[in-house]
């Protein structure tokens, strides 16, 4: 093992309506929608991502929105759990705040760590954790503050068919260090401050379908280009097939497959998600790659209309 991804740069999802998607991850979660824009291999879908108030990578959560998208089963070959970050003290705000906008929620304790788990509106399986480290996050929306705002990502659970290869992978590939070993979990660590543990599930339990309500791919982070075109070798030389690199504006991505089926990104934390509109307005106006500027009057037409808002 030559390199460490410092963790996750972000995580994709699919989803169904764009408003309900909108309306629960900024009207309930508070995160901040940082960027309106649309899948650069399917125009005719948005790409929404949300995050900290800067979009930092370890706080992006983005999503295809598909109204009317069959319902997928999470499984194997899938990351079964996304896990954010809270400040420590603010659990029963949180879990105060879910049940007045009737999510259920259920508690769990892992790793010496507890968890308030629960569902977004499509199925995907979520977790608040306290975690100390990761700096507070200043966009407050809609009743939560920045004393209680999500930091960022805790980390993810995956789910795969094959665990021990999956293991071996994290470990010698993407340099995480493994940290223990509890029940039917096993924990790794990245050095990030956030986005920076995973946990793998050492046993299988049987394969995922895509569809809505499952994550679609996870990416690791790379500091810059050239720091990704030596992941691409050393992906490459360890026998994993990985594509070339894919500019998606706001970073270069490079995309494999792990051997327990998950899908696997590494995306640079350049140039970031000002790159095309100003700190201030990300977020407020669609925003076309060059290749799609043309046709945005169509798309536009096309999409289905949503917009932020407060809700009760």
């Amino acid at each position: 093992m030559n390199k460490q991804t410092t963790g996750i740069h972000h995580i994709t999802s699919i989803v169904g309506n764009p408003q309900v998607n909108v309306d629960f991850y900024a009207g309930v979660l508070g995160l901040r929608l940082i960027k309106k824009t649309v899948n650069f291999d399917d125009p005719g879908t948005y790409h929404l991502y949300f995050g900290n108030e800067s979009g930092q990578p370890g706080t992006i959560i983005t999503f295809f929105p598909w109204a009317g998208a069959s319902k997928g089963k999470i499984g194997d070959g899938q990351v079964g759990v996304t896990s954010y970050a809270i400040p420590t003290g603010t659990m029963s705000f949180w879990e105060e705040r879910l049940k007045r906008f009737n999510v259920t929620t259920t508690t769990e304790e892992r790793f010496g760590e507890e968890s308030l788990a629960f569902e977004d509106p499509h199925g995907l399986k979520l977790e608040l954790v306290e975690r100390e480290a990761g700096e507070k996050n200043p966009w407050a929306f809609n009743g939560v503050t920045v004393d209680n705002a999500i930091k960022g990502f805790a980390g993810a659970t995956l789910f795969s068919s094959d665990p021990k290869r999956t293991a071996d992978l994290l470990e010698n590939i993407l340099g995480l260090k493994r940290s223990g070993e509890e029940r039917n979990y096993a924990r790794f660590h990245s050095e990030a401050p956030l986005g920076n543990t995973i946990d793998l599930k050492t046993v299988v339990t049987g394969t995922g379908t895509m569809g809505s309500g499952t994550v679609h791919h996870l990416a690791w982070r790379a500091s810059d280009n050239a720091d990704q075109l030596e992941w691409q070798k050393e992906i490459g030389e360890n026998g994993y097939g990985v594509t070339p690199v894919q500019d998606r504006n706001y970073f270069n991505a490079i995309y494999f497959r792990e051997p327990g089926g998950i899908l696997f990104e590494v995306a640079t934390d350049t140039p970031g998600f000002s790159v095309d509109e100003s700190f201030e307005t990300m977020g407020s106006r669609l925003m076309l790659p060059e290749q799609y500027e043309r046709f945005r009057p169509q798309l536009e037409q096309q999409l289905l209309p949503f917009e932020v808002r407060e809700i009760n």
